[in-house]
């Protein structure tokens, strides 16, 4: 099977479904002659031109404003939100409008529109361009949240995306647009609400999204030389959830912990481990532990920035104390 990049990937999913369907149609700031500034979208405005892939001004609550109403409207807009520190500025748009209309017109009306956008630290941009705000969209009801942790995810999960009939945000990893992955030359789609095990374990379970999970699968070698054997779980998609798959390794493990670069505290760690507290209580031989980045702003020194997020050796330090009964108080 070919190797393609994250950022190929996303690039081809929204070509293959823009000349599957003339409803859908990409826009937002520097998407046509730029490609964006990570190039994610270069080549789109050469085959599909001007009337579909469409620059914007800077005024993210406007184009994100009309993408809500071409969607209620019968056509199918991708929005590129440059970066995800933006989605501050479209929470109305987004959360209060494209979230609801379904529910407040007693299903009459859809708003089948993608959001894009990015997240993560350790890229030196400091406070204001390294977020990763997963979790204010996942709390609101009527929109859908999906994190692809490779370049195979990033495809399937954007083309379900656009075929959804919701609102659907897709957070990616801004420092994985060049890491490569197996990706299928056929069509393929990737359901939203199902997990997926990247490694079969017996003592431990990492549940890990976006570039967490290559963090998990580190931690999971790290552990493994020493006699651990931790599962591994990319959720896809914290909303839906797949709580059965969670549960069900939960269950056979006795341990977790929930890896995720949002900041820590009322975070998607937070929801997760809930869940599994509530739910596999009785299996468990030790609390839940929660993994996030530290509830700071994101520094733009390197030497502090790295030190904010979540790292495989922290994970597998993590783990030996749980696997050991040690008790572990969060930060």
């Amino acid at each position: 099977m070919r190797e393609i990049t994250l950022s190929q990937a996303v690039n081809e999913a929204i070509a293959e479904e823009m000349r599957r369907d003339p409803t859908v149609f990409l826009m937002g700031e520097d998407v046509a002659e730029a490609g964006t500034p990570f190039k994610v979208l270069s080549g789109l405005v050469e085959e599909f031109g001007t009337d579909r892939v469409l620059d914007t001004p800077i005024s993210e609550p406007g184009f994100v404003g009309m993408a809500v109403g071409a969607a209620m409207t019968g056509a199918r807009p991708i929005v590129d939100l440059m970066f995800g520190d933006f989605i501050y500025l479209v929470m109305d748009q987004l959360c209060n409008q494209a979230a609801k209309q379904h529910y407040m017109s007693g299903g009459k009306l859809t708003v089948p529109m993608v959001l894009r956008t990015n997240m993560g630290a350790t890229r030196r941009s400091a406070a204001q361009h390294s977020q990763s705000l997963q979790a204010l969209v996942a709390h609101i009801p009527g929109v859908k949240v999906a994190m692809p942790s490779s370049a195979y995810e990033a495809k399937g999960l954007m083309k379900t995306a656009i075929r959804d009939n919701n609102p659907v945000v897709i957070f990616e990893d801004k420092l994985m647009y060049q890491d490569k992955a197996p990706v299928p030359e056929e069509e393929y789609l990737i359901p939203f609400g199902e997990a997926n095990v990247k490694r079969e374990g017996s003592d431990i379970t990492f549940i890990a999204t976006s570039s967490m999970v290559q963090v998990a699968e580190k931690a999971a070698e790290i552990l493994a030389a020493e006699g651990i054997s931790a599962e591994v779980i990319d959720p896809r998609t914290i909303v839906p959830l797949d709580e059965a798959t969670l549960l069900a390794s939960v269950k056979k493990t006795s341990r977790a912990i929930v890896i995720d670069e949002g900041h820590q505290s009322y975070g998607v760690t937070a929801e997760i481990a809930s869940r599994l507290n509530e739910k596999a209580f009785y299996h468990l031989d030790a609390p839940v532990l929660r993994m996030g980045a530290m509830d700071v702003p994101v520094p733009f020194s390197p030497a502090l920035e790295d030190i904010t997020v979540p790292t495989p050796e922290g994970v597998a330090a993590n783990a030996r104390k749980l696997c050991a009964g040690e008790m572990i108080h969060a930060a």
